[in-house]
């Protein structure tokens, strides 16, 4: 019989080793406090408030009584930020074009907003999205009024069987940011001048290797599109959201991906192009710590010596 291969402990932190090998279960206590804020963050949800800030975090999928796309299928998409984005860069009867549309909560979306749309997938998983590899979009140019596309970020999750998927090629391979690329390309080409499109994309830990997904997506973005905003959408649904991966997290010095990158970007146009050079800013200077603070410091600064002020009459 064969000897027990001993545990490796040199990656563990000194102050976790005293930790089960497998973690323990992770729940912290809710307060009353917390409870509150809970809630108020689900009635937020299903109340349906534009978004203000640059940090979204949904506690589910969907919303309404009627569902938007399968929250069973790999990667589905948060439909709060698909109707965040129709309702401020789209007006109903705009046509919405999502190349990368899964399960279609895009088509959910923008149906019950009185959006025209179409979705593609390489593999649909809907029976309204027509399938299409998303490198070549079979719609006229300056056709569309706004893109939206949630496209994977690596090949962890098996997206589908069909052998041209992006979703099968490594971040870690430059190929699969160039095949990302070429989709960028499409969007590009049917957009309407001025009109905005908008990327969900994460980043990748694996086998104690980054990558940097979001930031090498969006250096080849920017060679097609002027940002308007960079979002920061909380991850809630995947695999590794549980109390084991939290303790192994912590055992081995690792962080877990605890959101996903929302780029929103507008196809340039010939009028932005003059609003860019025309463009001035003035800035509202004050001074910390009110008034007060401010008259305090004038008075505490050395004063000059006067011209003349160390000479004495005779």
């Amino acid at each position: 019989m064969g000897k027990k291969k001993a545990r490796d402990t040199s990656a563990e932190l000194p102050l976790f080793k005293d930790l089960p090998l497998n973690g323990f279960a992770y729940k912290a206590s809710e307060t009353k406090k917390a409870r509150k804020t809970k809630m108020v963050k689900e009635a937020k949800a299903e109340s349906l408030i534009l978004e203000a800030t640059t940090l979204w975090d949904y506690p589910k999928q969907s919303y309404g009584k009627t569902p938007k796309g399968n929250n069973k299928y790999a990667g589905v998409t948060p439909a709060f930020i698909i109707w965040n984005l129709v309702q401020r860069y789209t007006k109903p009867g705009d046509l919405v074009v999502d190349p990368m549309a899964g399960s279609g909560t895009t088509i959910a979306v923008c149906k019950e907003e009185g959006r025209q749309v179409v979705g593609y997938d390489i593999a649909p998983a809907h029976p309204e999205v027509i399938q299409n590899d998303a490198r070549n979009i079979p719609l006229p140019n300056n056709s569309v009024d706004m893109v939206f596309i949630d496209s994977p970020y690596s090949d962890n999750i098996n997206y589908s069987d069909h052998p041209d998927c992006i979703g099968k090629i490594s971040c870690e391979d430059e190929r699969f940011f160039e095949e990302l690329e070429k989709v960028a390309a499409e969007i590009h080409r049917i957009l309407k001048p001025g009109k905005v499109m908008a990327w969900l994309i994460g980043d990748q830990w694996v086998k104690k290797r980054f990558t940097p997904v979001g930031f090498k997506l969006y250096e080849r973005l920017c060679k097609y599109f002027e940002t308007v905003d960079v979002i920061s959408v909380v991850r809630r649904g995947q695999s590794s959201n549980t109390g084991l991966w939290h303790n192994r997290a912590r055992r081995f010095n690792f962080y877990l991906r605890g959101f996903k990158y929302l780029f929103i970007m507008r196809k340039p146009s010939i009028e932005t192009a003059k609003e860019q050079q025309n463009r001035s800013v003035k800035w509202a200077r004050y001074e910390r710590g009110g008034k007060k603070e401010a008259k305090l410091r004038v008075l505490l600064q050395p004063r000059r010596p006067r011209l003349g002020a160390d000479k004495r009459e005779d």
